[in-house]
Formats: C-alpha cells, sequence, structure tokens
C-alpha cells in the first residue's frame, strides 16, 4: 500500500467529501510535512475536524490514523532528496536540545524494532549462516557502515566471509558471479535504497543461494527475495540515517554465531590474541 499511497489519495479524489478534498489536496501538496502531522494538527491546517482526518485514513483502508501516518513517513524516506530529509528533521527537532531529542529517538527505534523482530526468522537466519558454505555480505552507501562492522566480526569466526564492493555495478557482479547452492547473502539496505544492492539480491535468488535481509520493512525492495527476513527500524537523522537499531540486530547476530560455534571461535581467538601481542597490534601502556 506505501507504494501506491499518492496515486491512491489522487485516484480518490473524485470520491472525496469536500473536507477529505482539502486533507488530500494538503498531503499531495506537501507530504513531507504532514507524514509528521497529527490527526489534529493536519485537521487545523486544512480546516477540518481531526475526526475527519481519522475518517479520511480509515476510506482509505487504514485501521487509523497513526497506521496511515506511519505508511507516509515510509514513503517519504524513500522519496527525500537529502536536502529535503534536513529541511524536515530540522522542523522536527526545533530549538530544543539536538543531543538529547536524537539520543531518545535511537531509543525510541531500538524498543521498537525489540518488540516487533520475528525472533524465529532471528534463529532461521542464524543458521544459515553457521552452515554456510560461503557467507557474502553486501550494504551499499549508508549500509556500507553496517555490511563493513559486521564482515570485520565475521571473520574473526569464519574463514569463508566475502565482504561485496560495491564502487561500480560491473565489479560487484564479478565478485559474486559464482554465488550459488549452500551460499547465505547477507544484505543490508535502508532508505534510500539502492538499485545495486536490488540487483545484487536478485541475481544471487536466481542462482539459488539463500539470502537473509536486513531492512526496515516488508515493503522494502529487498525484502521479496529474502528467505530470512529481519525489520529493524530506522528513520532520518537530519540528511542522514539512524541506524542504531540496525547496528544493535547486527551486534546480536554476532552474539548469537559465536555462541553455536564457542569452540571454534575460542581456538581463534587466543591465536590472533598471540598474534596481536607479538606484533604489538594494541597499546598496553594503559592497562
Amino acid at each position: 500500500m506505501t507504494g501506491d499511497l499518492l496515486k491512491m489519495i489522487e485516484d480518490g479524489m473524485p470520491s472525496f467529501s469536500k473536507g477529505q478534498r482539502s486533507i488530500a489536496s494538503y498531503i499531495l501538496e506537501h507530504y513531507e510535512k504532514a507524514a509528521y502531522l497529527t490527526a489534529a494538527r493536519l485537521g487545523a491546517l486544512v480546516g477540518v475536524s481531526e475526526s475527519t482526518v481519522v475518517r479520511f485514513a480509515i476510506e482509505l483502508g487504514f485501521a487509523g490514523y497513526p497506521e496511515f501516518q506511519d505508511s507516509l513517513q515510509k514513503l517519504i524516506r524513500s522519496r527525500l532528496t537529502s536536502f529535503q530529509r534536513m529541511e524536515v528533521t530540522n522542523s522536527l527537532i526545533g530549538d530544543g536540545d539536538v543531543l538529547d531529542k536524537v539520543l531518545l529517538s535511537d531509543v525510541d527505534k531500538i524498543r521498537h524494532t525489540m518488540e516487533e523482530i520475528d525472533h524465529d526468522s532471528f534463529e532461521e537466519a542464524i543458521d544459515l549462516i553457521v552452515k554456510a558454505k560461503n557467507i557474502y555480505i553486501i550494504g551499499v552507501r549508508s549500509s556500507s557502515s553496517l555490511a563493513g562492522f559486521l564482515n570485520y566480526n565475521f571473520r574473526m569466526i569464519f574463514d569463508n566471509v566475502r565482504f561485496v564492493q560495491t564502487t561500480s555495478g560491473s565489479e560487484m557482479f564479478e565478485q559474486i558471479m559464482n554465488i550459488g547452492i549452500g551460499d547465505v547473502m547477507i544484505a543490508i539496505s535502508f532508505p534510500r535504497y539502492s538499485t545495486r544492492i536490488i540487483n545484487a539480491v536478485e541475481y544471487a535468488r536466481s542462482r539459488d543461494a539463500d539470502v537473509v535481509a536486513l531492512t526496515d520493512s516488508k515493503l522494502s525492495p529487498i525484502a521479496a527475495y529474502a528467505n530470512q527476513l529481519l525489520i529493524a527500524q530506522s528513520d532520518m537523522a537530519s540528511f542522514v540515517d539512524s541506524l542504531v537499531a540496525p547496528l544493535s540486530i547486527i551486534n546480536a547476530m554476532i552474539v548469537a554465531v559465536a555462541r553455536k560455534k564457542q569452540d571454534e571461535v575460542s581456538k581463534r581467538l587466543r591465536v590472533l590474541e598471540e598474534v596481536w601481542d607479538r606484533y604489538d597490534v594494541y597499546d598496553k601502556k594503559g592497562s
């Protein structure tokens, strides 16, 4: 429903009441602002009652205004330019304490993620990863930092990890061209979604590899290709994305995999500690 929301509103114009047409017109012209307005505030702006706004959302097929607002927010996150994102978040934060507001917003996203994530999908994803012949990790643009963090830690656990570099589409396909049955691709993608990662997961599934997708919604373009879908809340923090919840899921993945392979991981870490000591990798002056 999210992807067609604005078209749905536009197509419904002839059947809307006068008040509903006022709401619809405002949303179509200012959807980036409307997504963060309460029903009462939106009604006041267009000259209708709060109950009219709620009925408008229900008329569109939503359970209520909060569900409609959530869909509109998901829609704009994939549509807004970086400049528009900064304008929206500046308006939301206002003149308050930036540090407190951003930290509280991040706490809220982790809480929502914890409440909504599918624990069975998480456990099944861990089993796929542990049993995989090869593990391909891919993340593009802002998600590349998450993929890099996962790659760094998984390399201390596995010998079969492949971190897919995505500087160009052709190079990406050269790195994943041999993916196939028994392999797992861990794909990480959050708005604005990159076409490169969509192409990569589509290719992986066409080769009968398993895909574990870490993304923000069932409506994410990579969700349809996932064997296991892990959903984490994310949102705009100015022109950048807030990715604390996805990072928490990645931390949980690393811990869960390490527990499954505890004996092997312990041996590997002992060897690594000896190497680090021998070559003074870490400063010990402060210890």
